[in-house]
Formats: structure tokens, C-alpha cells, sequence
């Protein structure tokens, strides 16, 4: 029988949740225990797809083409998993469906209440990813904190299924906050205390605290939250801020959480961990930096590019090197110009997005990237402004533009994906998911993948107008990686540059800490050649708060920002 880890949060959001769980599937697999995940969102909507990435940061794609949370991505990364639809759950897809289902009259004329059928639904969803994955154990994340409302018919799904499976195949963890009051110097718990409060009031009794704190929680806090939460000492874990989100499940081993939730288990292997250690050392140690700037329209949120960084950093330690990331939003470069904002980077990426805000200092930092002779990277977006740059600046077309941007332009050397301009809707509807590409033989693509043909992720509505293939590609912008059949283009690569290169589906999904992504690998070696060379826009400066190659979360604690 599958076994089932769910893991809830108290106190506040944000706490990272998602590590805690990524980490947890770590943990496990390194035990030779094979693991299915499943990310629960209380939130109406039926997918993040159609969100503000300032409301829930990025979008991650799956392989089947699900717009999903993403937390999935840290699952992917952390596990070295292909997850599903089946994998992110929202409050929306269930009440669609029991909706669906009572208008279908598939409950027999009965009165719908969230118990038994919501709630049983929440449950189906559940058994069926463990049926679908055939895992040993399947981890859930519940979104959200206990408290609230939208929450709870979550946790009475999940409460009632320890007594479906047996007590012995069912464990909850517990997330929750130490807040340290600098006036007397303390951690404080009375926070945690009130959250299993709550969270014993709906009848779930958790089998293990961690518990987050920017400070060392030493044995007489474990002890007193053992006391109040009814939680065996063993099982209250520490988990104090780290250098790296990779460090976590190495600190969760060493707290003796991995040891514990196996003997909960039932799992008698030993972890090995240890490829999983020799990275995070490498990760700390880097033997040097480059400085690489990110051109978007969501700077102020980094979470917005959560798998772009982490793609980055994996490519930085296939090469030895830290990278330190520039933060520069697109409007500013309209006000102030590309060489004022851009002459420090040693490669630039412009990632994905929506909307015209900002597209113009997007094309100047794609301007910029050609004529200076800086690796660019333009994912989705970024491909497609590196094309508009070349058409208004090469081919001449002064006008050249997005029929998404400009609809009045005569040159839209980006346009609609054929069927999308008719589209009612706009959740679920672009391209999304994988898609075969053929790369281009003796292309820097095709060198960075050794191979004929991939299959990439996509999430994209625009294309490049094939009307104007030719004329770009006889201009020096090569067609390096398309479709099968050659109908769309997938990448285009600027001839005799060092490394200019766009793709219109999202590497980034695709990389992991052991295997970065080939494209990603290749930019940020291309970079770091930039930095043997000592050309201008790669001066040393001096150490600061903004030359931190910080985690998302770490950046938007030292913005202040709230997800």
C-alpha cells in the first residue's frame, strides 16, 4: 500500500513549504524509495495560468502541458521527477468538478456539501496520483496556513485519510515559524503552539514539527515545544535559514528527520546523500563569479523567474563559477539606456512574459547584447524582442514589431500561433507543453544539445512570422532549431556572434542541479570566456547588497517585498 507524508504550514505563509517537501522526496529517494508529489492550492482559480506573476510568481509547465505552481519546480529539481497535471490540485479544478458532476446528475438528486464531496473528491485526486505513479510514498503540500478558511476542506481530507489507509501509512509534518524578538533576544514559540492548536482542533495531530528561524533552536526550545504540541522531542526539527535551498535536506538528515520519518515509514535503508553533498560544496565554493543581468518586466518579484535563476545556477556550477545576478527592469533601460544599466554583465537573459510594458528596453538590451557582442539568452519573449531587434536594425524595418504590441504595424515579424487570434478564453489555451524541435546541424544549438532533436516545454501564443524567415535568415539570423516539419521556429541564433541565441519554448524547465540544461550550460560558459577575455562590460566592482547571488527569497526579504 502507498504510504502518504502530508505536510501543512502555521503561522505565516512563504515559509517554504515547497523545499520542506522537495526536500522530504530527496530524502526518500536517496533511501531507494520511489515518491509521487502533489502540490494542493486552496485558491479558487483552476490553474495559476492566468495569474499576475506579482500574485503567485512564476507559472511552471509541466511536460503534459499543465500551468501549475511553482513549487512543482522545486519537486522536479530537487527529486529529478517528470510531473504531471496530476500532481497540482487546486480548490477550483475540485469545485469545477463536483459542479460538473451534480449538474450531470451523478450524485443522484442528494444534497452537495463540501463534506463528503469535496472532500471526497480532494481524496480521489489524491489515490489516483498514488495509483498513476505507483510510488512508495506520495508528499503532499497543502497550500496556504492552518486558519485559513479556504483551507480546511484540504485538511479534512487529509485528516480522514489516515483512517482510510491506517494510522501506520499516514504522517503529518508541520511547518511553522520561531519569531525572534530582538528586544529580548529570544525565539519565541508561543506562534507554534497556537498552530498545532489549531491544527489539532481539526483533528489532525502532527508526527513532526520543523520549524523555521533565522536562529540556532536549541534543545530546550525542541523540548518545550515537545512539551505543549505533544510531539516527541526527536521529531521537533530545527531548520535555520541557509546559504542554499540545496543545503536543506542535508540539514534535515543531520537534525535526524530523515531517520525518524523512515522509521515511521516502515524504510530500513540507509541515505546516501552523498553526490547530493559533494554539489552543495561545490555550490559553496565556487572558484569564481560572473556577473549576469536579467532584463524583465517582474524584477521587483524574482520568484516571477524562479527557474530561470535556478537554471542559471546550476549552469554556473557545471562551470565552476558563481553567478551574480543584476536585476534590471526593462523601463528603466528606456529612461536610462543599455549602457548605463547593462555594462557590468558578462551575459544578459531576457526571460518570458506578457504585454507591452517594457518590450522597448527589452529590445534595446537585445540591441545592446548584438552590437557590444555580449552572450544574450531570450527565452520566449526574449526571443521574440531579439527578433523584432534585428528586423528594425538589420533588415531596416523601422516599424517592425508583435502583433501582441502593435497591432497596426506593418511588419510584424511576430505574430499569432495559427488558431490563437480566434481563442474566446485565455486560460489553458496557448501552446503548452513538450514539443519536438529539430535542431540545425553545426548551430550552436545543435552543439549544445549533440543532438538531432530535443523536445522542450512551451507556453507561448506569438511566433515568428515566417513571412520574414527568409529575409532574416540571408541577413545573418539563423533559424537554428525549428519544428519536424518546419513550420515553426523554435530557436534563432545570430550568425558570427559568440553566443546571441533565442528559444521560443522555456529551457529552464528542463534544468537540474547535476544536469543543467545544455543551452544554459553553453550561455554562461560563453560568459565566463567574456571574463578571460577582460572585455569592458566585465570590470570587477566593489561587494553589495545588489551583487548577491541570492535566492529568490532571499531577494525579496532584502526588497521587503510580500508574494
Amino acid at each position: 500500500m502507498t504510504q502518504y507524508v502530508f505536510v501543512t504550514g502555521g503561522v505565516v505563509s512563504s515559509l517554504g513549504k515547497g523545499i520542506v517537501v522537495a526536500s522530504i522526496g530527496r530524502m526518500l529517494k536517496s533511501r531507494g524509495v520511489s515518491v509521487g508529489v502533489m502540490k494542493l492550492d486552496p485558491y479558487l482559480n483552476v490553474d495559476p495560468g492566468t495569474m499576475s506573476p506579482y500574485q503567485h510568481g512564476e507559472v511552471y509547465v509541466t511536460g503534459d502541458g499543465s500551468e501549475t505552481d511553482l513549487d512543482l519546480g522545486h519537486y522536479e529539481r530537487f527529486i529529478d521527477v517528470e510531473l504531471t497535471a496530476a500532481s497540482n490540485v487546486t480548490a477550483g479544478q475540485i469545485y469545477s468538478d463536483v459542479i460538473s458532476r451534480e449538474r450531470n446528475g451523478r450524485y443522484l438528486g442528494g444534497t452537495i456539501q463540501t463534506v463528503p464531496h469535496v472532500t471526497n473528491l480532494i481524496k480521489e485526486r489524491i489515490h489516483q496520483l498514488a495509483d498513476e505513479t505507483g510510488a512508495d510514498v506520495v508528499v503532499v503540500e497543502v497550500g496556504g496556513t492552518v486558519g485559513d478558511i479556504e483551507g480546511l476542506p484540504f485538511l479534512e481530507a487529509i485528516r480522514q485519510i489516515r483512517n482510510d489507509v491506517g494510522r501506520d501509512n499516514a504522517s503529518y509534518v508541520h511547518l511553522t515559524l520561531l519569531p525572534y524578538l530582538g528586544s529580548t533576544h529570544e525565539l519565541k514559540t508561543k506562534p507554534t503552539q497556537h498552530s498545532v492548536q489549531a491544527l489539532r482542533g481539526i483533528g489532525i495531530q502532527p508526527d513532526a514539527i520543523i520549524c523555521r528561524s533565522d536562529h540556532e533552536v536549541n534543545v530546550g526550545l525542541r523540548e518545550k515545544i515537545s512539551l505543549y504540541c505533544d510531539v516527541p522531542v526527536e521529531a521537533v526539527i530545527g531548520l535555520e535559514t541557509l546559504d542554499s535551498v540545496y543545503a536543506v535536506p542535508l540539514r534535515l538528515e543531520e537534525q535526524g528527520f530523515g531517520d525518524f520519518l523512515a522509521e515511521r515509514l516502515g524504510i530500513t535503508n540507509s541515505p546516501d546523500l552523498s553526490a547530493w553533498s559533494d554539489m552543495v560544496d561545490k555550490l559553496r565554493d565556487p572558484k569564481r563569479s560572473v556577473r549576469i543581468a536579467i532584463v524583465g518586466k517582474y524584477v521587483e518579484l524574482p520568484d516571477a523567474y524562479l527557474s530561470v535563476i535556478e537554471a542559471l545556477r546550476h549552469a554556473a556550477l557545471a562551470h565552476d563559477c558563481e553567478v551574480k545576478i543584476d536585476w534590471i527592469k526593462a523601463e528603466d533601460i528606456e529612461e536610462e539606456g543599455a549602457d548605463h544599466l547593462l555594462n557590468r554583465a558578462s551575459g544578459i537573459v531576457v526571460p518570458g512574459g506578457f504585454g507591452e510594458r517594457g518590450i522597448e528596453g527589452m529590445i534595446a538590451a537585445a540591441h545592446y547584447a548584438r552590437e557590444r557582442g555580449v552572450p544574450y539568452l531570450g527565452l520566449c519573449l526574449g526571443m521574440q524582442v531579439m527578433v523584432i531587434e534585428y528586423a528594425r536594425f538589420v533588415l531596416g524595418l523601422e516599424d517592425a514589431n508583435s502583433s501582441e504590441f502593435d497591432p497596426g504595424s506593418e511588419n510584424q515579424v511576430i505574430a499569432y500561433l495559427p488558431g490563437q487570434r480566434e481563442l474566446g478564453a485565455t486560460g489553458g489555451t496557448m501552446r503548452l507543453g513538450l514539443y519536438p524541435c529539430a535542431l540545425k546541424p553545426g548551430s550552436i544549438a545543435a552543439r549544445a544539445y549533440d543532438r538531432d532533436l530535443v523536445n522542450e516545454r512551451h507556453r507561448h501564443r506569438y511566433e515568428l512570422n515566417n513571412d520574414y524567415r527568409d529575409r532574416l535568415e540571408k541577413a545573418g539570423l539563423i533559424s537554428s532549431g525549428t519544428a519536424p516539419d518546419g513550420s515553426l521556429v523554435e530557436i534563432s541564433e545570430v550568425k558570427d556572434h559568440l553566443f546571441m541565441l533565442g528559444t521560443q519554448f522555456h529551457p529552464e524547465f528542463a534544468s537540474r542541479p547535476d544536469r543543467p540544461h545544455p543551452l544554459f550550460r553553453e550561455f554562461v560558459g560563453a560568459a565566463v570566456d567574456t571574463l578571460r577575455e577582460g572585455a569592458q562590460h566585465t570590470m570587477p566592482l566593489e561587494d553589495s547588497a545588489a551583487d548577491d547571488a541570492s535566492s529568490p527569497s532571499d531577494v525579496v526579504a532584502r526588497l521587503g517585498i510580500s508574494r
